[in-house]
């Protein structure tokens, strides 16, 4: 099954493939990769181990972490409840405001 269609055209024969049969264009075959024994690269060089005394004495020991203080859940979820309603109440602000702004412009738009 041939899927391209034969042309006549000479600018379109640059762009066809070479007939298989047809002589080699001079380019040297392939070369087969060098079989070795073993790896080409043997790895980076060994290093020295450091000398014995080579960490710098410790002079400070930092004190123990104090213990946190506790916590009045109460008062937590007293605060949280205020939070929410100053967040609501300035929401709601917003809100008619730009419903109000809204109001307006439409009312200019239509009349």
């Amino acid at each position: 099954m041939n899927v391209t269609s034969p042309t006549s055209d000479p600018e379109d024969a640059y762009w066809q493939r070479p007939d298989p049969a047809a002589e080699s264009l001079g380019r040297p075959e392939r070369d087969a990769p060098p079989v070795t024994g073993g790896p080409a690269y043997p790895g980076p060089p060994r290093t020295d181990p450091p000398a014995p005394g080579w960490r710098p004495p410790t002079i400070a020991h930092p004190p123990p972490p104090r213990a946190m203080p506790g916590q009045d859940i109460d008062a937590l979820d007293e605060a949280e409840g205020s939070a929410r309603t100053v967040t609501y109440g300035v929401g709601l602000v917003a809100g008619a405001i730009a419903i109000i702004v809204t109001c307006l412009l439409c009312a200019r738009v239509f009349f």
